[in-house]
């Protein structure tokens, strides 16, 4: 059991963990979750030992091996898989001592721990781990000096899988890794024997992989029973008890304050008033829940609508030097298509991506859409683009050169850039900053297709769902490029495969590009229709696209509605709360009473009907 008992530990004079405790059962996988900035790197950090706590602790059992992924990526020139079966330390102590081992008992101790470890399968158990994780068996042979700085990252994650520690800690293990890397790597985590905490704000890993979820929040940890769908609800039951608690306790000390302010100077009440302050004295404040709140992502819609397609390829090639990387491209894209790109890293992802918003060019057929069309491109990578010595007011300032200096601070306070963080320079904005203003750069003049090629990184859970909302929200085109099947489940409608050189529609749903994934069925032929000239003609627009414009427009509409009806209740509340009312207008008083009552009831079967709704389209 992995044991936190009171960790205190505070950087640079900032508190992130006080008196926190948990404690984690053998073999449970827990996802440590938190607002960005609360401490979770810190915690991982404090249970390994590489940072020292106030006070407090944090301890396994004796003789219980803690693991995680290396900090610097491995870069020599051993083999990809040396280099993962070297993660297994005792492993390599064993067969290192069995080479110069001379006393009969102790070679046969040796030999016998190597048989219980598994010792003979360790090559091919890291293939599987490697093959897993997206490594060529030709790759898995070869140097890690050969690999970029992220397929490094892969090895070292590979490495502390391999090595199945007792407790495994895992800080964010998906940044490296693409969609498909990600499914493997959940059903790992599922199937890990031991006990795991992970760091994640991916949505559906926290979901399908684990089966408690730590929060730290207030610098204080609260574990939660089942995964995180699980957890935000008991969360929203707890907060609702905590205000109706609250709400009740102000009301009991309102009461009680009334009682001694009017009978504490009278004689015959001075002890029941005394009594009633020495319980006021002792009624112990219920503390006000703490949100803090998430500033939405603003997507401008375009201003002038492009007739369809927006874009059109016929048998369109594209790459490198005159080398193409992706040929045979027959496809079309729409004003209103919600895309998501699949396939491995290096695949050609990304290369799609950039001959669809300019950066690249076809190199043989054709690619076609209007002059006046624009686009808006969001790529990890520009983060590191971006002017260290910049500020965003410097940024906003060149886009709207005409704009006053209070117009350009409400653009940026808009979009969560308050006051301080508007003159901040980029080389002090953490990652999910930078992202904010790439985001808020790359949609600015309201682009008609918006591409976004991993777009959640850096982003806390709020925060990418804020993001799914602002996509949802844009009214253009959308292509997305993401490890996090759950933004690709709520804001994508169709799937286009990029493999074996080509991009193509995958006719499936994400289970089922799952279930390929992880090897359980065959890949099916995309449905095509050839029209008569041999053109590609796409398969008509699905009607859950039409159910789901429908829904909003009945959910905006009741949205509206329900905010009526709350404004009445709330008049008649202030009206019904002067006293007055009762003995001067009694009448009145009562047609009040009867009326806030009916407004209840409709409020409730209006929040009902919305409720079916959102259940409607959830399900469309």
């Amino acid at each position: 059991m992995l044991q936190i008992n009171s960790l205190t530990f505070r950087i640079g004079g900032r508190l992130l963990l006080e008196g926190a405790s948990a404690a984690l059962p053998d073999g449970h996988k827990v996802g440590l979750v938190g607002r960005n900035g609360m401490g979770k790197s810190t915690l991982l950090k404090l249970i390994l030992g590489d940072l020292i706590a106030e006070s407090g602790s944090a301890s396994v059992p004796k003789n219980a091996r803690i693991g995680t992924v290396a900090q610097e990526a491995p870069g020599g020139p051993e083999s990809l898989l040396d280099t993962v079966m070297a993660g297994d330390k005792e492993r390599d102590a064993l067969l290192t001592e069995a080479e110069t081992a001379k006393d009969p008992h102790r070679i046969a101790e040796i030999q016998i721990r190597l048989a219980d470890i598994d010792a003979h399968s360790a090559h091919a158990r890291a293939a599987v781990i490697l093959a897993g994780l997206g490594f060529t068996e030709e790759q898995q042979n070869g140097p890690c000096s050969a690999l970029s700085g992220g397929w490094r990252m892969r090895v070292a994650l590979a490495a502390a899988l391999f090595g199945a520690p007792d407790v495994l800690l895992l800080d964010e293990p998906t940044n490296y890794l693409d969609l498909e890397g990600t499914i493997w790597l959940k059903s790992y985590i599922r199937d890990y024997p031991h006990t795991i905490l992970l760091v994640s704000h991916d949505r559906d890993l926290l979901n399908e992989a684990v089966d408690s979820i730590l929060h730290l929040d207030q610098t204080k940890l609260t574990i939660y029973v089942g995964n995180y769908d699980n957890f935000e609800r008991q969360r929203r039951e707890k907060q609702a008890l905590t205000l109706k608690l609250k709400k009740k306790q102000e009301e009991q000390r309102d009461h009680m304050q009334a009682f001694v302010d009017r009978f504490k100077a009278k004689a015959s009440k001075a002890r029941q008033a005394q009594s009633r302050m020495k319980a006021l004295a002792k009624l112990e404040p219920i503390a006000g829940i703490v949100e803090n709140r998430v500033a939405p992502f603003l997507f401008p819609n375009p201003e002038r609508a492009l007739a369809p397609p927006l874009v059109r390829w016929d048998k369109a090639a594209v790459g490198y030097g005159g080398k193409p990387v992706l040929k045979n491209i027959t496809l079309r894209m729409d004003p209103d298509d919600r895309i998501a790109l699949l396939g491995s890293n290096g695949n050609g992802k990304s290369t799609f991506a950039k001959l669809l918003c300019g950066k690249l060019k076809v190199c043989d057929g054709e690619m076609r859409h209007p002059p006046r069309i624009t686009m808006g491109y969001f790529a990890q990578h520009q983060l590191d683009e971006l002017s260290e010595d910049q500020t965003p007011f410097e940024y906003i300032s060149r886009l709207m050169p005409d704009a006053t200096v209070s117009q350009r601070r409400a653009k940026l306070g808009a979009v969560g850039f308050g006051a301080a963080l508007a003159d901040s320079k980029c080389s002090v904005l953490s990652g999910g900053e930078k992202a904010r203003l790439l985001f808020m750069l790359a949609t600015f003049h309201g682009p008609h297709i918006l591409i976004l090629d991993e777009p959640t990184n850096h982003l806390d859970v709020d925060s990418r769902e804020a993001l799914i909302v602002a996509i949802n929200d844009y009214e253009g085109a959308v292509v997305l490029i993401s490890h996090d099947r759950h933004i690709i489940e709520t804001c994508a409608d169709t799937l286009w495969l990029v493999n074996d050189g080509t991009v193509k529609p995958f006719d499936g749903d994400m289970d089922e590009y799952t279930d390929l994934v992880l090897g359980r069925t065959a890949p099916k032929k995309p449905e095509r229709v050839v029209a008569a000239t041999g053109g590609f003609t796409p398969p008509a627009k699905p009607r859950q696209r039409l159910m789901t414009s429908a829904l909003k427009k009945q959910l905006h509409e009741l949205d509206l509605k329900m905010l009526k009806i709350k404004d009445k209740i709330i008049v008649l509340e202030q009206a019904l709360a002067d006293h007055t009312i009762y003995s001067q207008e009694p009448k009145k008083a009562a047609d009040f009473a009867r009326l806030k009552s009916r407004f209840e009831t409709e409020l409730e079967r209006e929040e009902n009907h919305w409720l079916e709704l959102q259940e409607g389209m959830l399900n469309a």
